[in-house]
């Protein structure tokens, strides 16, 4: 199995920026080379998917982030990133990475799809206007 540990996550004005990571410690390099995805979620709210990047660099996003979001990988740091860029209140949410390590990408933002795969715990993101 993997951890995966999210940081970089605060609060930020509307209009501003961040820069999510997402650590990756494993036995194998499976899962910072496998597919691997952010999610989010806000109170009250299921969780969604947010962005993607495949085992071959493809990138897929949510509607609500394109434009403004750019996932990508460090695979020699083992390290996930989600760089936002103009926030907008309705983008707090708590933010996790997974990992499909072994099992098959779902390729796919629906959150379902990725049960079972490894997840971290979470960072906060707290956009304010």
């Amino acid at each position: 199995q993997a951890r995966l540990v999210e940081s970089g996550g605060g609060s930020v004005q509307a209009g501003g920026s961040l820069r999510l990571s997402c650590g990756v410690s494993a036995s194998s390099d499976i899962y910072i080379t496998s597919c691997m995805g952010w999610f989010r979620q806000a109170p009250d709210k299921e969780r969604e998917g947010v962005a993607i990047i495949g085992d071959d660099g493809s990138t897929i996003y949510a509607d609500s982030v394109k434009g403004r979001f750019v996932i990508s990988k460090d695979n020699a740091d083992k390290t996930l990133y989600l760089h936002m860029n103009n926030l907008k209140p309705e983008d707090t949410a708590t933010y996790y990475c997974a990992a499909t390590g072994p099992e098959v990408c779902p390729l796919t933002l629906e959150t379902r799809r990725w049960f079972g795969r490894a997840w971290g715990q979470g960072t906060q993101v707290t956009v304010f206007s």
